[in-house]
């Protein structure tokens, strides 16, 4: 990443997590079959739309056993075409299986925007300004319109962007986890169980999660960092395949028969 991007991040980081919180944790039943977990969409609807037809033809062949979950790790919104369809796919489509839909830091920036977009302007820069364009807005006339007037352009982004999409939004848990899965946008603090971890981490870490990986015996199944090749090290395992400049968007299949990837 670019140094002074970096920078930027770190900086919207302590700002939106000033202290540890406990957004929800949500533990999986116990009769779960399997596990489709679907990496980050970033605002490809078609591609999602494509996966999810192959996780229903899969089902259809009785590879999910009698209760599968979709699983989806954040990261919906932002620097994709359609960010705005993708949202309202997932807040009122139902998909080829229940699915949980976690909380990415994409996720909880646009939220922040919403509430304070005069001092959330470091948030167009990655990739804010094409979620915005999906719902129809252009910001730089709108900053420019209400420059001064932080009300009246709040008014306007909470006119564009349906109540539903809020709502959805602001209901996503931060993790989900099993006896021997956790499942979370960027990863954990290596060796703190899940209960211990900051809702900071689990959206935002990369080092020291991505060299050391969980330092417990669950395996993470987490997104936010792209992977060139899918490699099970150090019981992490990350998914995020950059569909946004690879094309590529990923479902694993977590059962009885171990491991598969499947493709859209």
């Amino acid at each position: 990443m670019n140094p002074a991007i970096a920078r930027s991040f770190a900086r919207i980081r302590s700002r939106l997590f000033p202290r540890p919180s406990q957004l929800a944790r949500v533990p999986l039943p116990a009769d779960i079959s399997a596990v489709y977990a679907i990496g980050d969409v970033h605002g490809h609807l078609a591609r999602l739309q494509a996966l999810e037809q192959v996780i229903a033809d899969d089902l259809s062949r009785g590879r999910g056993g009698r209760r599968p979950l979709v699983v989806m790790l954040g990261d919906y919104v932002d620097r994709g075409p359609d960010s705005a369809g993708v949202l309202a796919h997932l807040a009122g489509t139902p998909g080829p299986a229940p699915r949980l839909c976690l909380r990415g830091n994409h996720e909880a920036l646009f939220l922040d925007f919403l509430d304070r977009p005069s001092a959330r302007h470091d948030w167009l820069q990655f990739g804010g300004r094409q979620t915005l364009l999906s719902y129809g807005l252009d910001i730089d006339h709108l900053l420019a319109t209400y420059r001064g007037r932080p009300d009246g352009l709040q008014d306007v982004l909470r006119s564009a962007v349906p109540a539903a999409h809020r709502a959805f939004l602001g209901s996503l848990p931060v993790a989900a986890f099993t006896d021997d899965l956790i499942f979370a946008h960027a990863g954990i603090r290596p060796g703190l169980p899940l209960e211990k971890q900051s809702d900071h981490d689990l959206l935002w870490i990369r080092e020291p999660f991505l060299s050391q990986g969980s330092g417990l015996r669950q395996t993470v199944v987490h997104g936010h960092t792209v992977q060139p090749t899918l490699r099970l090290a150090g019981n992490r395992l990350g998914i995020d395949m950059g569909v946004q400049t690879s094309g590529r968007l990923i479902a694993l299949r977590i059962g009885p028969d171990g491991i598969v990837s499947l493709s859209g």
